[in-house]
């Protein structure tokens, strides 16, 4: 029985591992030490869990990316929006995933929106071309931002709406491999 994941993936310090701990500890967190390798975390969503894997960043695990791709319902890239310079090689490397699965619905997370210099999300609509991901593929972006407030550690509400979206892109994901053959959990 092949287990059907909700990938995320993004280059190095974008913030996938302070996005993965904000979702399934519904509570933000400073910064968090990055995920070598491969992050497994299952998220309940009111009673039924969902599978996510964070795959890190480096060269050797962006082949792998691909392999986990075709087993994913669901594919969220987070991206550093203050990170000017390296919008165009996420760009890339989004753009090749989106390639080599060209239904998997997206979540792009234009995280660190609290930073100064950070691009409005409209800019990293452009920056990452979005409008050229194909016209059958569910998309959807997000400006986020996980730190911690001074008075409050709760999960911001854009986070709830988000995972919200998530289960139910999951379970709709989940429910149309099933009807092509696919088992789900």
């Amino acid at each position: 029985e092949e287990s059907k994941q909700i990938l995320v993936l993004g280059l190095d310090g974008a913030g996938k591992t302070s996005v993965l701990h904000t979702l399934a500890s519904n509570s933000s967190c400073h910064s968090m030490a990055p995920a070598p390798g491969f992050n497994a975390v299952s998220i309940d969503a009111g009673g039924r869990p969902m599978e996510f894997l964070e795959i890190g960043s480096s060269e050797l695990l962006h082949s792998s990316w691909e392999t986990h791709l075709s087993k994913g319902l669901l594919l969220i890239f987070v991206v550093d929006s203050a990170d000017h310079d390296r919008l165009p090689e996420a760009k890339k490397y989004l753009h090749q995933l989106i390639q080599a699965n060209p239904v998997i619905p997206l979540v792009v997370f234009a995280h660190k929106q609290d930073l100064e210099g950070a691009y409005h999300i409209t800019d990293i609509h452009e920056a990452l071309a979005l409008s050229e991901v194909g016209n059958d593929r569910k998309v959807f972006l997000f400006g986020t931002q996980v730190t911690e407030k001074a008075a409050s550690a709760e999960i911001p509400s854009i986070m709830e709406d988000i995972k919200d979206l998530i289960v139910h892109l999951a379970a709709n994901g989940c429910n149309q491999t099933q009807a092509h053959g696919d088992l789900c959990d």
